[in-house]
């Protein structure tokens, strides 16, 4: 292992693409876990001084701290200036691999961009987000990383006095939608351009060599985001704040604030206190990411085309592939977890169809899919123990078996065991549920107790195996239910 190896491409482009500074130090930084796997990948020294540099009381030598510039509509209102106001770029990492990372602290102080904040984190979102970005790489999901927590021995204050923390946050980068929309609102034309050059090179190297490189780019970024809004889909993920300063270029999930995932199937559901018109409910997901690549699609009209009406039509032509880009991902997705091999027509509808079923029945989303695993083996009573009304799942069982018999598999002597054994690979035993998170945090916040926030992110790791003696894989009680999650803002 090296010490840490900086190329900070970002902190090269001009000055007004961000603000320099340095993480504030903090009273008694203790590091919570740090992801050892992860830091092996990165070429990391797991023996470095990680509570002090995560804390911001060390800069390691080549770091270069950034707070970086962006705009962004939030809630469909748009902001000219938003700004990292909580976090700093401390640099790049080029991986023994060579690919390249930002390593990210967030809760770091202020910054130009504070606007009046403390530029500080509570414990609480900072293990939230810990958990549920390991947990979606585990899930095979693109997402930012976490690489380590480190508790400050500070308060921070929010609604009530709260433990602070800091989380070093891996990405491919930190380029946003609204990295974009900071430099179109001031008409920044050069900006612009020098910040999709650097996206290019970074994220679509071979959009550099097509035609018109800049359309090739957009449509890369939104193959990428029509691919992780179905990945989300498909595990019943609910980011809860996707502003386009929260949807980055590079296809990664990004700012775990108010997320949550599904337990009954609702399609409409909201938990994020602060989405007070189901903006961002789970079913509006994938048309909400079409209306963020749309603002993206604006600000590169002029590098698309000097003519502005010939750019126009260009994006209205790729914008309107973007629904076929996405039911073809989801519907794939929906196809492993049903276990299913080649495509038929109706394929969707058998998955709607079940779909419809589960939210009538309240069906949890996570178990009703596992259970189908054993269904596939011919032991129907895990799924249908799912249902208020077992008949619903019954009749739609019919339809399923009627289609299973007609798939390629069918035709091997070991169907039925292959298949559930593959659709174990798509419909995961465990998830970060709501209430698990929930305690995890309460042990941490108001007893120092971080067994079960360890306990949870191991279990999390092996998302496709089953833990029957595990609590983390069981639906909430009625009295464990989480009815709203929260910015960490």
């Amino acid at each position: 292992m090296n010490a840490i190896v900086f190329d900070n491409s970002y902190a090269r482009l001009p000055d007004r693409f961000f603000a320099p500074r340095p993480p504030t130090p903090v009273a008694a930084p203790c590091l919570i876990r740090l992801n050892l796997p992860l830091a092996a990948e990165l070429g990391l020294d797991p023996a470095a001084p990680w509570g002090d540099i995560v804390a911001g009381n060390t800069v390691p030598p080549g770091a270069e701290p950034i707070a970086m510039a962006y705009a962004g509509h939030q809630f469909g209102h748009f902001s000219p200036q938003l700004g990292d106001g909580r976090a700093v770029l401390l640099g790049e990492i080029v991986t023994p691999g060579g690919a390249r990372r930002d390593l990210h602290l967030k809760g770091s102080g202020r910054t130009a961009f504070s606007r009046g904040g403390d530029g500080r984190a509570a414990l609480g979102p900072v293990l939230r987000e810990y958990i549920v970005a390991e947990a979606m790489h585990a899930l095979g999901i693109p997402t930012t990383r976490a690489l380590a927590a480190v508790s400050t021995g500070e308060i921070v204050y929010r609604e009530t006095e709260q433990p602070g923390a800091v989380l070093a946050r891996i990405a491919a980068s930190h380029i946003r939608v609204g990295t974009f929309q900071y430099f179109a609102a001031r008409q920044d034309a050069e900006g612009l351009r020098l910040l999709a050059d650097h996206a290019i090179a970074r994220h679509t190297p071979d959009a550099a060599g097509a035609p018109n490189p800049y359309r090739a780019f957009f449509q890369s970024v939104m193959a990428r985001q029509a691919s992780l809004v179905a990945q989300w889909m498909n595990v019943g993920f609910i980011h809860g704040v996707m502003n386009t300063d929260n949807t980055a270029i590079s296809g990664e999930t990004i700012d775990y604030g108010p997320c949550a995932f599904l337990d009954a199937y609702e399609p409409m559901k909201v938990f994020s206190s602060i989405d007070h018109g189901a903006r961002y409910a789970y079913a509006n997901q994938p048309r909400i990411i079409q209306w963020n690549l749309a603002r993206l699609a604006e600000c590169l009209l002029l590098l698309i085309d000097e003519d502005v009406d010939a750019a126009i039509e260009q994006v209205k032509e790729d914008l309107a592939t973007f629904g076929t880009r996405f039911e073809t991902a989801y519907a794939e997705g929906l196809r492993r977890k049903l276990g299913l091999g080649a495509a038929e027509d109706g394929d969707l509808d058998l998955a709607e169809n079940l779909l419809e079923r589960m939210a009538e029945s309240g069906a949890d989303f996570t178990r009703t899919f596992r259970a189908l695993c054993a269904a596939a083996e011919g032991d129907e009573r895990p799924a249908r123990a799912c249902f208020t009304d077992p008949a619903a799942f019954d009749a739609w069982a019919i339809q399923w078996r009627a289609r299973l018999a007609r798939d390629s598999l069918a035709q091997t002597d070991h169907a039925p065991t292959d298949r559930a054994a593959a659709m174990r690979t798509a419909n995961p035993a465990i998830i970060p549920r709501n209430h698990r998170i929930a305690a995890v945090i309460e042990a941490a916040v108001t007893g120092n107790d971080f067994a079960p926030f360890h306990s949870l992110v191991d279990a999390l790791a092996t998302p496709w195996t089953d833990q029957p003696d595990s609590p983390n894989i069981l639906p909430p009680r009625d009295d464990e239910r989480v009815t709203q999650t929260f910015c960490g803002t």
